[in-house]
């Protein structure tokens, strides 16, 4: 188990379990900069040691953590020993952290599309199909390193998002940095993730977006994304976008309670 545990990318896996237990491989690839085979493999070790579990569902393998190899450790190693001194120091360590850093919100959201992961991948490149399903042109030539723009479709050539490519590996895995306004003047942008898998005649679409700089953040992308993918889903299957603009419902629903609340 120590042994295990010596690695940090397998480390960063149980962080990742423990933030959100029940993961396939391809949401825990999606979080690392890895191959699927790398990955497995580091798995494969944190199952040996019985620091993870698995289990099937359907065609889907989902990974758990484990705590219980933790436990007898610490029931071993540090209870009989150091108990109340350890805990009063991780008590002091724990409130100096959180005075200097906070853990920034994370999103992930996944939907089912009956197309191919070539389709999937030119609707969230191509400017044309983009400014039909996402009201913006997405404009970039997609190579790691280049800078890629949201370009509101009215002609201003006005960019409401500017960031970079990380990483692009078609059809499989793109990654951006995803700048609200705020970010791209401080220079610390989230991320957004999209990993797509085939599945026969489907493919399962996952959008990780982290990083985000507060939770209000975390409520707009919540809405954002959901309707991004509705309307994406929508022109793959049908050739046409959904007949009313998906985000704006949300934004409808929550002039209509900012009114109710508002005595005036």
């Amino acid at each position: 188990m120590f042994k295990a545990l010596a690695d940090p990318t397998r480390r960063q896996l149980l962080d990742r379990l423990h933030e959100r237990n029940g993961q396939t491989l391809g949401e825990l690839c999606g979080s690392l900069a890895m191959a699927r085979q790398s990955a497995s493999q580091h798995l494969a070790v944190l199952e040996s040691a019985n620091l993870i579990s698995t289990v099937w569902h359907g065609r889907e393998k989902l990974h758990y953590l484990n705590p219980v190899p933790l436990h007898e450790i610490q029931e071993r190693w540090i209870d009989k020993f150091e108990t109340p001194r350890l805990r009063v120091l991780s008590a002091v360590r724990h409130r100096a952290e959180e005075q200097h850093m906070t853990t920034p919100p994370t999103y992930i959201y996944v939907t089912y599309v009956r197309a191919t992961p070539e389709q999937v991948w030119e609707a969230l490149t191509s400017a044309d199909l983009t400014a039909r399903f996402w009201g913006h042109r997405n404009e970039s030539d997609w190579q790691p390193g280049s800078t890629w723009q949201h370009v509101r479709t009215d002609g201003s050539g006005i960019a409401d998002v500017t960031g970079t490519v990380l990483e692009a590996r078609p059809p499989e895995r793109l990654v951006l940095t995803f700048p609200g306004s705020d970010e791209q003047r401080d220079g610390s942008p989230s991320r957004v993730t999209f990993t797509i898998e085939r599945h026969q005649d489907i493919v399962r679409i996952t959008v990780r977006h982290e990083d985000l700089p507060t939770e209000s953040d975390l409520e707009a992308v919540s809405a954002g994304w959901p309707a991004v993918l509705a309307n994406l889903k929508s022109l793959l299957e049908t050739g046409d976008v959904l007949p009313q603009a998906p985000w704006e419902m949300h934004a409808d629903l929550r002039d209509a309670q900012l009114t109710r609340n508002d005595p005036s």
